[in-house]
């Protein structure tokens, strides 16, 4: 009999235990989705304000000196302004434009590397002013790098100077697109690339539409 009795006391769940046990595994289901939705979009605002804020300082950075960052020049003349600029190791050419290439994401040589250099140790952008190499160019949210490009034929013949992320997923560069200008890849003052393989990927053709298992490119005027 007391055999009898422990099988008995030894069943399985009830009904209603089981209802609460798949309530719980659902609340917390929910909670880890809306979890990584709201990290998400914390990244697109997180791009969106990078995008702005360097091209913010580019205009900031003109206004003061009456030059583009990464065109001033000479080093002499830069280095002679303060603490700040004495590590400063290129000045432009003081032409009005700044001489990047086609790749944003290549170590940054030249005006394109000035660019970052001056508006560090002008105290627009943080970071080293001294700092070279492609470490010069900042991170972004999703784990690219964010560099400057004067493209021409690119991107459906933008033909313009830009801001370019790598390595965007394909929901935040809709995300991205959408806050800035019309969502649509090929046009407009925002434009993407699809990214090729695992690395940063230049600006090139257009992508025709944004899938959100594609990782992207995507820049906007600067």
């Amino acid at each position: 009999m007391n055999a009898v009795r422990n099988i008995r006391r030894q069943g399985g769940f009830t009904l209603v235990e089981i209802a609460i046990v798949l309530g719980i595994i659902g609340l917390l289901l929910g909670a880890i989705l809306k979890g990584q939705e709201l990290i998400d979009n914390s990244r697109v605002k997180n791009a969106v304000n990078d995008m702005n804020s360097i091209k913010a300082a580019s205009y900031s950075y003109f206004d003061r000196y009456r030059v583009l960052p990464g065109d001033d020049g000479p080093v002499a003349t830069l280095q002679a302004r303060g603490n700040n600029w004495a590590g400063i190791t290129v000045g432009g050419n003081r032409d009005g434009a700044i001489g990047a290439p086609a790749n944003p994401f290549g170590a940054p040589t030249g005006e394109h590397l000035g660019f970052w250099q001056h508006l560090r140790a002008a105290g627009f952008l943080t970071g080293d002013p001294t700092t070279t190499g492609i470490t010069a160019l900042p991170r972004n949210a999703f784990g690219g790098v964010t560099g400057i490009a004067s493209l021409t034929t690119q991107l459906d013949n933008m033909n313009s100077r830009v801001v370019c992320m790598s390595q965007v997923p394909g929901k935040s560069a809709v995300g991205i697109d959408n806050q800035i200008d019309d969502g649509q890849p090929g046009s407009g003052s925002v434009r993407a690339t699809q990214q090729a393989g695992a690395g940063n990927t230049a600006p090139g053709a257009v992508a025709a539409a944004y899938g959100e298992d594609l990782r992207y490119t995507i820049c906007t005027l600067l």
